[in-house]
């Protein structure tokens, strides 16, 4: 994700699943001004300097959770996620992380469809849609 904006809105519309190795905030995927609709998992990784002190420590969650959130198996359905990980992170074994992972991204959905979010228009659901394919889009006619 980039700048405040995108990161604002999930924070106030996502749905939390929160979990003793990290914090998971989701959003259904939709695409920015003027972009065209392409469904796919748009990841931010914020690990703050309360958190954990070292910079060193800090790269490394975050090179651990991009590399399990990479490698999961079955992939990511199409949202908007932030990872708020813990210092936990750091000793728990690389299989645990992605079955945590796993777990906390099967379980946003069926949070969102109960209200799980605080925040945001009551009307709109926070569900994370399916994985949704897309025809290519049609390239511009040339002009003389």
């Amino acid at each position: 994700m980039r700048g405040d904006r995108e990161f604002r809105k999930v924070r106030n519309h996502g749905v939390a699943v929160r979990d003793p190795l990290f914090t998971l905030r989701l959003t259904e995927y939709r695409p920015r001004y003027g972009e065209v609709w392409q469904p796919r998992a748009i990841m931010g990784i914020v690990v703050s300097k309360k958190t954990l002190k070292r910079a060193v420590d800090r790269n490394r969650v975050r090179r651990r959770v991009r590399e399990a959130l990479r490698t999961l198996p079955g992939g990511l359905p199409p949202c908007r996620a932030i990872v708020l990980p813990n210092p936990g992170v750091l000793t728990v074994p690389f299989t645990e992380l992605q079955a945590a992972l796993a777990r906390a991204i099967a379980k946003a959905p069926s949070q969102a469809k109960r209200g799980g979010g605080k925040s945001g228009n009551p009307r709109q659901s926070a569900r994370v849609p399916e994985r949704v394919t897309t025809a290519p889009p049609i390239p511009p006619k040339d002009r003389p």
